[in-house]
């Protein structure tokens, strides 16, 4: 009778630890989901908050061969769309969230209503003792494959028309 009851008390005690780690797991997904939805709504009322959400040394790669950023020089860059009352609008339709056992790391990919039409982003959170921080974020178009070919022989055009970027 002990052996049963020790060993139901032992599986009682690593599901509780299990139910706890999920937990624990879901809410941090929520919380970095709410912190995205907050950093792309800042972006589309134009609120200089979004640059705090972005880590000091934080990386922003934008969709052109030439945008890759440090947070400091996106935001200079991006000033002149931060003057307008909505820099841009990004609107997550689909996300996939990710953790350290710790959480302490955090990596996502996300496909996003844009100006641009359907875009796709992945990126690296630091969660440490500033909260929440973007330390790198990768925009980019996406493309059926069907139409790789022809928008490749466009861009490999243009490139060969504008030699300098």
């Amino acid at each position: 009778m002990k052996r049963i009851l020790l060993t139901v008390g032992l599986w009682l005690a690593l599901w509780a630890t299990h139910a706890h780690a999920v937990d624990a797991n879901d809410a941090l997904r929520q919380r970095v989901a709410a912190f995205l939805d907050e950093w792309h709504d800042d972006a589309a009322h134009s609120r200089q908050a979004y640059f705090d959400k972005i880590a000091p040394d934080g990386v922003y790669i934008g969709t052109d061969k030439t945008e890759r950023w440090v947070r400091d020089d996106f935001k200079r860059w991006a000033a002149p769309y931060f003057a307008k009352p909505s820099a841009w609008a990004f609107k997550a339709t689909k996300r996939h969230i990710a953790s350290s056992e710790d959480g302490r790391w955090i990596w996502f990919d996300e496909q996003l209503e844009t100006q641009m039409g359907l875009c796709q982003a992945s990126g690296v959170i630091r969660n440490g003792k500033q909260g929440l921080r973007i330390a790198h974020y990768q925009l980019s178009l996406t493309v059926p494959n069907e139409l790789v070919d022809r928008i490749s022989q466009d861009i490999s055009a243009f490139e060969k028309a504008h030699p300098a970027k």
